[in-house]
Order: C-alpha cells, then sequence, then structure tokens
C-alpha cells in the first residue's frame, strides 16, 4: 500500500497494491492492522456506505456534529472529483480544501479523519461511490456547507452548466454560517 499526504492535514491519498494480468486484478480493498500502521490511527469502521449517483450529480459538502464521521472512500465504478474541507478550528489547515480524481482505474482511495466536510461530484456517465465511516450516521446530527461558498473557492471540474443537487445540497449554509453553528 501506498500513503500519500495531502495538502490537508491528517488527510491521506490510499492506493493498494494491485495485481492484474489478462484475467483481470486483485487488490486487498481494506486491512484494518495495515490501514491502522499507514495512518497511525486505531479508527474501528462501524458502518459501510455505497451510493450510485449519475453524471453531474454533486454530494455535500456534509458533515456531522457531535458525531463526527472519519472516512474512507473509493469509487469502484466510474469517476468522480472528491472534495474535502477541514473545517476543524484549531487545524493549521482550517477553511482548506482538497479534491482528487478517485476512478474505478486508479483504484486511489481518500482517508479523511472525523470533524471535516466531505462532497463528490460525479464525471462519469454514472459512478458507484463506496465509503466506510467510523461512525453512524446520525441524521440530527447532519449538517452541509454549500458546495459554491465562495470562501471556499471550491476548483469544480464542471463540464458546463449547475451540478445536480438534492433539496439538502442546494440549502447548504456558507462556510463562515456552518462553523458558527453548534
Amino acid at each position: 500500500m501506498k500513503v500519500t499526504p495531502t495538502p490537508i492535514a491528517d488527510v491521506l491519498i490510499i492506493e493498494p497494491r494491485v495485481f492484474g494480468d489478462q484475467r483481470g486484478f486483485f487488490l486487498e480493498s481494506f486491512n484494518q492492522h495495515h490501514f491502522n500502521d499507514a495512518t497511525g490511527t486505531d479508527f474501528i469502521f462501524v458502518q459501510d456506505n455505497h451510493s450510485r449517483s449519475a453524471k453531474n450529480v454533486l454530494r455535500g459538502l456534509h458533515y456531522q456534529v457531535g458525531r463526527p464521521q472519519g472516512k474512507l472512500v473509493r469509487v469502484v465504478r466510474g469517476a468522480v472529483f472528491d472534495v474535502v474541507v477541514d473545517i476543524r478550528p484549531a487545524s493549521s489547515t482550517f477553511g482548506k480544501w482538497f479534491g482528487l480524481e478517485l476512478t474505478e482505474e486508479n483504484h486511489r482511495q481518500l482517508w479523511m479523519p472525523p470533524s471535516l466536510a466531505h462532497g463528490f461530484l460525479v464525471l462519469s456517465d454514472s459512478a458507484d461511490f463506496l465509503y466506510k465511516t467510523t461512525d453512524y450516521y446520525a441524521p440530527a446530527q447532519e449538517r452541509c456547507i454549500a458546495w459554491n461558498d465562495p470562501s471556499l473557492d471550491i476548483a469544480w471540474p464542471l463540464d458546463g452548466g449547475q451540478p445536480q443537487l438534492s433539496g439538502k445540497d442546494a440549502a447548504g449554509l456558507s462556510f463562515k454560517a456552518a462553523i458558527s453553528m453548534p
């Protein structure tokens, strides 16, 4: 496994070893011991999620208060532009964002510890997105930052027009309003 730091403190790109030949490929998508060694953490994952989305669907920027979730995310079909925003006031990278392309071909995973906001934009016709979480989904604790907040200035690679958003995502708060809420 190859682990690469990102410009956001504690956020890591994880690239598993892929063994392939003319028949296809094999990779170990998760191993608790290797993950702990690579990240220097001892988080346990309690929930696995799988979403399928159409092209130009943008989900996020989501986070939970009270029960923050660490996430290990990957794409098994298609391609997304995945974004993490540091909303930890004491962090050296508070208010910064990082994005990268996750695809079924590059097999990259992104680890983000608890207390970060996360979202993604589907670049392919559709994408299957998998993520492991360190705490359970708590709808009453979920919050959303506006995907297009000008203070964050995220460079979403939109292919013309506006993204497709859920009602919840369309009503996302500004970064400033979100971080001042309990």
